[in-house]
């Protein structure tokens, strides 16, 4: 068997991982990545030391249904990296990214072990074809690879230029690395962020890590902030979990609420929703100054909607009936903010600098024009900046830039097809997708849980005649 791996971040060191678990025949495994920082993904090469991995170590475990991996990786390490609110390590993405490397190359070892030969091939896929029975693989250098299976693990797309500024003098389309795009941002210039989710985050943390003495202005349209993370509880969810929700059949919301009240141990889980959904019209600065008061509440009901938003929401949102699934879009925002929160260390310098009073948060983003050398962004105020850092979030299941062609190949020879909401489906047992590409997922992006799980799937399923 000859595999092919297009892809060398975090699904492809899921997919290695989970493939030397899996027994089967052996043969070839080529990982084709043409980045320098092979196995970190664009999240996780290097950066600055104020951008951190936003989660606890137990739901960033590369290798699924195991939550001390990482953990167990970290060690002694965690210790100086220790967010004193969350009471748990919150490590630069860095050196998550070195956890990731050194999870590669334990699983290319032990395959090799197994008789595998694994290898990397630096170079882009542009295309992926049938040939007499089998798939050939194309590279950009015009090399072609032979394989009977092909697995796509190319990661997300790219912040989108809402605004059409690329190209302007003091825009920064795509903020990562901040090490690279905050090196060129003057002390003490106005800045205005566009966005106000993780990466957003990502920009004030590090703007105020570096001593930025002018405004800074997040932008956006909702206005909403992120939630805040709570310290973790050792409580697994009993009954919300894939396995229960396998076993329904035909799964409708009413049941997983139903299985979220069973979690709930007898707290209120109406007053739990009415806070929900407050969150879009809810003074975000007083929100965020609650959620940070309430790190170590003892309740676990948005601890259990976190993390079952990211084990079982993926599996259950394929199963949902499209009206359930047009309900929860209605609250997209809120979400997405329950879903993927901010760590309390990082929300704590939010929260200084807004009561300070040099970040100041503005909703009702309309627009972002060029006058007499400065933008100039119309909301419910008015906004002048020297310069724009972009971070708009990609949209879920977005093709990334530099896999286009290789997209359009597949789809025009019928080895995939895209789906109407986004992202690819296989038409050919012969190819698999792991990650944020996969199609028919949910609004919120694939976080490291859900791409375990894929990748354990697709190990699965890659080994099987």
């Amino acid at each position: 068997m000859d595999i092919a791996i297009v892809g060398g971040g975090a699904a492809a060191v899921g997919l290695l991982d989970a493939l030397a678990a899996t027994a089967g025949e052996t043969g070839t495994i080529s990982v084709f990545e043409p980045s320098p920082y092979l196995w970190r993904g664009r999240a996780y090469g290097p950066d600055l030391e104020s951008v951190l991995v936003n989660a606890p170590p137990a739901i960033m475990s590369i290798r699924s249904g195991d939550f001390e991996h990482y953990a167990a990786w970290l060690g002694d390490r965690g210790a100086e990296h220790l967010d004193e609110l969350l009471g748990q390590p919150l490590v630069p993405r860095a050196v998550y990214g070195e956890y990731l490397a050194d999870t590669a190359e334990k699983a290319m070892a032990a395959l090799g072990e197994q008789g595998w030969l694994v290898r990397v091939v630096p170079a882009r896929v542009t295309e992926v074809v049938r040939t007499e029975g089998r798939l050939a693989v194309r590279t950009q250098d015009g090399e072609e690879h032979e394989a009977s299976r092909v697995a796509l693990c190319v990661g997300g797309g790219t912040p989108p230029d809402l605004y059409n500024l690329a190209g302007t003098e003091g825009f920064v389309a795509d903020p990562y690395p901040l090490a690279r795009t905050l090196d060129g941002v003057p002390v003490e210039s106005d800045v205005a962020i566009i966005g106000s989710g993780l990466t957003a985050v990502d920009v004030v943390v590090s703007l105020a890590a570096r001593g930025h003495a002018g405004r800074i202005t997040l932008l956006s349209r909702s206005g909403v902030l992120p939630h805040v993370w709570q310290r973790p509880s050792q409580r697994r969810p009993q009954y919300l979990t894939v396995e229960r929700v396998a076993g329904l059949g035909q799964v409708t919301l009413d049941q997983l609420v139903e299985l979220f009240r069973a979690e709930l141990a007898g707290e209120d889980f109406d007053e739990f929703v009415a806070e929900l959904l407050r969150t879009e019209t809810e003074d975000p600065v007083q929100r965020l100054r609650r959620q940070l008061a309430a790190v170590d509440d003892s309740r676990i009901s948005r601890r259990v909607l976190q993390e079952t938003a990211h084990t079982v929401g993926p599996f259950a949102w394929r199963l949902l009936p499209e009206p359930d699934r047009a309900l929860v879009r209605r609250h997209l925002r809120t979400a997405a903010s329950v879903a993927s929160p901010m760590v309390p260390v990082n929300a704590a310098i939010l929260m200084r600098l807004l009561d300070a009073g040099q970040l100041t948060l503005v909703s009702g983003l309309r627009s972002i024009e060029v006058v007499d050398g400065q933008f100039r962004a119309h909301s419910n105020e008015l906004t002048t900046a020297q310069v724009v850092v972009n971070a708009v979030n990609p949209p879920p299941q977005a093709v990334p830039a530099m896999s286009q062609d290789l997209v359009q190949s597949l789809t025009q020879t019928g080895l995939a097809t895209l789906h109407p909401s986004g992202g690819l489906i296989p038409a050919d047992p012969r190819v698999h997708v792991v990650g944020d590409l996969v199609g028919g997922g949910s609004f919120i992006t694939s976080s490291i849980p859900g791409v375990a799980a894929q990748a354990t799937r697709a190990a699965d399923a890659l080994c099987t005649p």
